[in-house]
């Protein structure tokens, strides 16, 4: 604190605990945390102890993985931010495949014994499934597969595959795990989400659909083709785990929030946030997960009869008191389409409008430091979901599809009206990834509305950017924005580059040099456009980094640099 003012390295510094597995049986939990600036594993007593730190090299773990008994831990680890995930296993650290390429990290055989994986390295763009024994390290090529596929579970029955058409359209596929024989269990004749998905106890799938439906219901599929939804089609279900007795936990998205439910019964004791990495121990009964408040770090919580906190994320040394909570809010646009917002902070005091990437996703009430920084400085934050976010149903998703993206993008001004910007309040925009892309249209279609901006890891130029991004995602992303084939020109037309003379605002950007998702070229194209023409830009470009700000001594660069510039251009 500096004359009694909030210093944003404190809340840069607030931990997170999440994504749990249970080792030995369930004696020990595992979980990824951030403790030392960085992800990493750590291992605690399912009792209650201290956590010892698993991984220690520097850089990131991005995910972890046991087996139903939890005699191993695998995890994978990038470099620099690259996304190119090697697979290691832990305790003691030992290389299981460290090829340069792309790994998804998948899911143990039930005995422990294998773990099945996909993986780029055969041409770099599809995911191909591969099974490492663990105790010799030899690696199976099972199937060559096509796209963007990723392992869900492996029982008696085979391993399930999960293949993404786009981000919203999915297909189940059963591997046989000895012969690598594929059929699909969900074949695909229309769009229809199918992800998450694992097996039931009774050797049928459970999996989240929205065939037929606005929001993706609990559906069990049994291998014969045979279907029966469960759960009803008013909110999403985000989150499936099964135990080992066939016991069922689900997590539902309802108004943003999480809901939990064991069995067919809804949870409590749990605080009001976004929930997710269900893990049932080995004895069936125990249910770790992890918990995102909007006001307090996330944690890992363990359901027993009762639900208790495991473990104790360090809050930065911000007060608890100083936190808060959104208030839901909405508006109608001048179409009639209802755009949901959360509002930290009151409705007419100097603004940022926070938005979302994806845009296949959704802005939720979860902890986020610079957020939570803002509004203890006095500046309001409104946290919007304009058409195309996910959580209101598959017709609102779809709003903003290919040549209606600048609806959306009218979303954001009309936000801007609403909260002051025509009447005299300072409002800056502000976003990440698809979120940047957003940032850079508003301020070049409605530049009168906004005193500044922030654009982290965004899209300045959609062909340029379809055609740097990692092969593997083009065709994820041609499905949502239009292909360079038959859409170019409309693409052209709704890139900001291409409108860089309408920009006059301050404007901050934040790169990664290794961003394979969104390539680095993307900032420097409007750095360098807005530059040659003499306007306020501020150019924050991280070497160590990809798609986006992890390391803890760059976040505390970057974001304190965002403070300073949104302070001073909204006058606080």
């Amino acid at each position: 604190m500096v004359d009694g003012a909030p210093d944003i390295r404190s809340y840069l510094r607030i931990r997170s605990a999440h994504s749990p597995q249970w080792l030995d049986g369930g004696r020990r939990l595992a979980f990824i945390a951030d403790t030392i600036g960085l992800p990493q594993a750590w291992v605690m007593p399912a009792a209650g102890g201290w956590p010892d730190l698993l991984t220690r090299e520097g850089e990131r773990v991005m995910a972890i993985v046991a087996p139903p008994d939890g005699s191993a831990l695998a995890f994978s680890r990038d470099v620099g931010g690259d996304e190119r995930a090697r697979l290691y296993l832990a305790e003691p650290d030992r290389p299981l495949v460290v090829v340069d390429a792309i790994h998804t990290l998948g899911c143990f055989s039930r005995d422990g014994a294998r773990l099945a994986f996909t993986h780029t390295a055969r041409n770099g763009v599809d995911f191909d499934l591969a099974v490492v024994d663990i105790a010799t390290g030899v690696v199976q090529e099972l199937a060559l597969l096509e796209g963007w596929n990723v392992v869900c579970d492996w029982s008696e029955s085979g391993i399930l595959v999960g293949r993404a058409h786009s981000n919203v359209d999915h297909e189940l596929l059963l591997v046989d795990a000895s012969s690598g024989a594929t059929v699909s269990l969900t074949p695909h004749v229309a769009p229809e989400q199918a992800l998450p998905a694992a097996f039931d106890g009774d050797g049928s799938v459970l999996f989240a659909s929205d065939r037929d439906a606005e929001f993706t219901r609990l559906v069990r599929l049994d291998l014969e083709g045979g279907r029966s939804s469960l759960t009803a089609d008013d909110a999403d279900v985000e989150g499936i785990a099964v135990s080992c007795t066939g016991r069922v936990a689900v997590l539902r998205n309802v108004g943003g929030c999480s809901e939990l439910t064991l069995d067919g019964t809804a949870t409590a004791g749990l605080p009001v946030g976004v929930y997710g990495g269900l893990a049932f121990a080995a004895d069936g009964r125990r249910l770790a997960l992890h918990v995102s408040p909007p006001d307090a770090p996330t944690d890992v919580w363990v359901i027993d009869g009762v639900a208790s906190r495991v473990t104790r994320a360090d809050g930065g040394g911000v007060a608890p008191s100083s936190l808060r909570r959104p208030t839901d809010e909405a508006f109608e646009a001048s179409d009639g389409v209802r755009i949901p917002y959360l509002l930290y902070g009151p409705s007419d005091a100097p603004t940022v409008c926070y938005v979302h990437g994806g845009p296949e996703a959704q802005s939720r009430p979860a902890l986020n430091p610079v957020v939570q920084y803002l509004a203890a400085r006095g500046i309001t934050v409104a946290v919007p979901n304009v058409r195309g976010s996910t959580g209101y149903g598959k017709t609102f998703a779809s709003l903003d599809d290919v040549e209606r993206r600048p609806d959306a993008v009218r979303d954001l001004a009309e936000l801007a009206r609403l909260l002051g910007a025509d009447r005299g309040v300072p409002v800056a925009v502000m976003g990440g990834s698809y979120g940047g892309y957003m940032t850079l249209a508003a301020i070049s279609e409605y530049p009168d509305l906004w005193r500044a901006a922030v654009d982290v890891v965004g899209i300045a130029n959609l062909v340029t950017f379809l055609e740097r991004t990692g092969a593997y995602r083009r065709a994820l992303r041609e499905a949502e924005y239009g292909t360079l084939e038959h859409d170019r020109e409309l693409l052209t037309r709704l890139s900001p580059i291409h409108r860089v003379d309408r920009i006059v605002v301050p404007l901050l950007v934040i790169h990664g040099a290794n961003d394979p998702r969104v390539p680095v070229s993307e900032a420097e194209q409007i750095v360098d456009a807005l530059r040659a023409r003499g306007r306020e830009v501020i150019y924050l470009r991280y070497e160590d980094e990809g798609h986006g700000l992890v390391r803890l001594a760059n976040r505390i660069d970057g974001y304190t640099q965002v403070a300073s510039f949104l302070e001073r251009h909204l006058g606080v």
